[in-house]
């Protein structure tokens, strides 16, 4: 049986790590690689980087802090926001990033996936989703919509079907983030991730709402995720990598242990 892997997730404005409580509020809270290269030291099994307001506000992805990143840690880190073109995927790469995450591009123009695999293959092309509980209709069957640019625009896209389409394009992984549960530390939205890691054939990582080691627990478990993504519960001090992966293994979840 694989490992579960647990990822710190870095949400960046302004070159500043920033959090919020679904989509909204965000506030300063210190320099991300600085944050990075502590769960680095603490045993976090990779990192997700997130340009949250690139998309949104039509720019670039932040090179200058992927490639100090990436002379500072030395792990897997993938990075997302404002990424659209192929060029924008290999410059990611080149500054460093071993993955990219595409979101609101790849729903704008789905054949960056396709193509992204095609250059640099599946296990470097992650497909993140941000999901919204709506009321089922003929258009959205599953009860969750696909919203983009940062929780901005709604897409009236179905999001079991959009995942079905993104691993069929090639991505190598997709990483299912509940706008519903983000930052609520109330845990995941396990119906949403139990939905897509059943009916895909690629890795899950589900994000959105981790407040204690047990919401991972249930994510891995319940949920059928490949790893879970957390935030606030280690910005915030509240619990330590070696902690939450000694919490997991004691409940009988294979981690890699570093503790």
């Amino acid at each position: 049986m694989l490992k579960k892997r647990v990822i710190p997730c870095l949400d960046v404005r302004d070159g500043r790590l920033t959090k919020g409580v679904k989509f909204k509020g965000n506030v300063d809270i210190g320099d991300p690689v600085e944050t990075a290269a502590r769960y680095f030291q603490e045993g976090a099994d990779e990192i997700v980087f997130y340009d949250i307001t690139a998309s949104h506000e039509g720019r670039g992805i932040f090179l200058d802090v992927v490639e100090r990143v990436a002379s500072t840690i030395f792990i897997p880190f993938s990075v997302g926001g404002g990424i659209n073109t192929l060029d924008d995927m290999r410059d990611v790469l080149l500054a460093g990033a071993e993955k990219v995450s595409v979101n609101s591009g790849a729903v704008k123009n789905p054949d960056i996936i396709s193509q992204g695999a095609a250059q640099f293959g599946s296990q470097s092309v992650v497909v993140g989703m941000d999901v919204k509980q709506v009321e089922k209709s003929e258009a959205i069957p599953s009860g969750y919509e696909i919203v983009i640019h940062g929780g901005r625009k709604h897409m009236g896209m179905d999001a079991l079907e959009w995942a079905q389409t993104a691993e069929s394009l090639g991505a190598g992984e997709l990483c299912i983030n509940s706008i519903d549960a983000d930052g609520t530390k109330d845990g995941y939205e396990l119906n949403l991730t139990r939905l897509i890691s059943d009916n895909v054939n690629i890795p899950v990582i589900a994000s959105g709402g981790a407040g204690h080691p047990q919401h991972m627990v249930d994510a891995v478990t319940k949920g059928g995720a490949s790893a879970a993504l957390i935030a606030s519960i280690v910005h915030y001090g509240e619990w330590t990598m070696a902690e939450i992966k000694k919490y997991m293994s004691d409940q009988g979840v294979m981690v890699r242990s570093d503790w």
